[in-house]
Parts: C-alpha cells; sequence; structure tokens
C-alpha cells in the first residue's frame, strides 16, 4: 500500500478516497498544484454525484495506494466547483513551439509524492482522453514562459522531448519493423548456407571407382591367373559307359508294327 515514487497524477484521480473513518468520498476529479515552482499541493475529489460539494486533500494526508482505493488521513476542506475552476493548473493547457505554433496539449505529470515535485509534464499530440495516444515528457526546465491554459517553449516539435509512452499504432509500426528485420536476417542465412551447400557438393570426397580390365570382364571366374579349366580336355579320363544290350541296331529286333 505504499505510495510509488514517482507517482502518475492520473493513477492518483482514478482511486476512490477513503478516509480513516471509513467513508467512502469519491473518485478524484482534478489536482490542486501551484504552477510557477511545480508544485502538486493535493487533488480534489467528488463525494457524490447529485451535490456541487467538492472535497479537497492536501497531498500530505495521503498514507497508502491500494488497487481501487486510496487512503487519506484526517478531514477534507469543502469547497465548490466554481471556486477551483479559478485555481491556476498547466493541465490541459496548449503545449506552443518556438514560434508560438501549438504542438499538442498538457495531458498529465509526474511527481513526487512526499514532497509534491512535478518532475515532468507528460504531453499528448491528439485528444489525451483518446486511449492508447503517445505522450512526451517535458520537464519544468524546456518551460520558457506559462499564462492560464498556455505553455511556451522553445522546441520546435515533440520530436525534440524523449518519449514516455507510444501509441498503439506506433507499438505495432515498431514491433511489425522488428518482425520484418528478423526474417530478412533468417532469410539471408538460410541463402548463404544454401550457397555453401552448392559450392562444395559432397560427391568430391567420395572415392574414385575401381577399373575393372578387359581380360577381367571376359573372365566370369573373376581371377585372370588361374587356368582355364576348359583347357587341355581330354575325354580319355572319364570312364567309358559299358554298352547295354540292344543298344546296337543289329541286335534289336525289327519292330513288329512297323
Amino acid at each position: 500500500m505504499a505510495l510509488p515514487d514517482p507517482l502518475l497524477l492520473s493513477d492518483l484521480l482514478r482511486h476512490r478516497v477513503r478516509c480513516d473513518q471509513g467513508l467512502d468520498h469519491g473518485v478524484g476529479v482534478m489536482a490542486w498544484m501551484h504552477p510557477p515552482v511545480h508544485r502538486l499541493l493535493g487533488w480534489v475529489s467528488r463525494p457524490s454525484a447529485l451535490r456541487n460539494a467538492r472535497a479537497v486533500w492536501r497531498l500530505d494526508q495521503c498514507r497508502g495506494l491500494g488497487d481501487q482505493q486510496v487512503f487519506v488521513k484526517g478531514s477534507p476542506a469543502e469547497t465548490d466547483q466554481l471556486t477551483l475552476e479559478r485555481l491556476p493548473t498547466l493541465l490541459d493547457a496548449d503545449l506552443l513551439d518556438v514560434e508560438g505554433q501549438r504542438l499538442g496539449q498538457v495531458a498529465d505529470l509526474a511527481f513526487v509524492p512526499s514532497t509534491g515535485k512535478i518532475l515532468h509534464y507528460l504531453v499528448s499530440r491528439s485528444d489525451p482522453r483518446l486511449p492508447g495516444s503517445s505522450r512526451w515528457r517535458l520537464t519544468p526546465d524546456r518551460i520558457i514562459d506559462q499564462q492560464p491554459g498556455l505553455v511556451s517553449t522553445g522546441i520546435r516539435n515533440l520530436d525534440d522531448l524523449p518519449q514516455a509512452r507510444a501509441s498503439v499504432r506506433q507499438d505495432l509500426v515498431r514491433r511489425s519493423r522488428q518482425w520484418r528485420d528478423q526474417l530478412q536476417h533468417l532469410g539471408d542465412r538460410a541463402g548463404e548456407r544454401l550457397e555453401g551447400w552448392l559450392e562444395e557438393p559432397p560427391w568430391d570426397d567420395e572415392p574414385a571407382p575401381a577399373q575393372v580390365s578387359r581380360d577381367e570382364e571376359s573372365d566370369p571366374m573373376g581371377d585372370p591367373d588361374l587356368p582355364d579349366p576348359l583347357e587341355d580336355w581330354d575325354d580319355s579320363d572319364w570312364p567309358q559307359q559299358p554298352e547295354r544290350v540292344g543298344d546296337r541296331r543289329g541286335d534289336r529286333d525289327e519292330d513288329p508294327w512297323v
């Protein structure tokens, strides 16, 4: 429940105020600040939607910040909306460049909870009520002159200020550019590997097939040094088969049916 340091005014105003008596004093509606020294003095809440009364809280009354509630100690100062509209503020003021042209609008501020010192303002190019819009940091030392509803600076465009938050569109463009660069890098690496495979074919390292001589091709047995078994064939080496009776034509009986 401790207060974050620094703290955005928008985060403080979106919480409902609950005092040490357990009473709900409504959600914050505006800031109470002293623009000449860039210091936040407190904030204002609206206890009831049916009454015009407003509750003004000093910044040192804040004791903690929960998920949906801000806890305070003591009683507030009661006033009305007409009185609060006469309080000086730089919020919702137009930001002017060095030539007096409008660049944007002061939408928020970051401050130190213990002292109320404003560290920087947040500037929006378009309507700050639009969700997901960009924010740029404007430090008090960049402000040349200030008057009700106008803040003059010496910058020429918002790009001269550091960006605190990118819009949804800018964040999508940035992420798309990163994804495209990553895909291009992966494609280049795959192309380099493919070129390396083509320049070094795998068949260069294989041994050449053995040459077969003409003698080996004609010899089905394979070894040319062995003698040919068909050479020096001698029929006398084989035993003669005895003649069987009746093999000779003269000894055979004539066929009676011829």
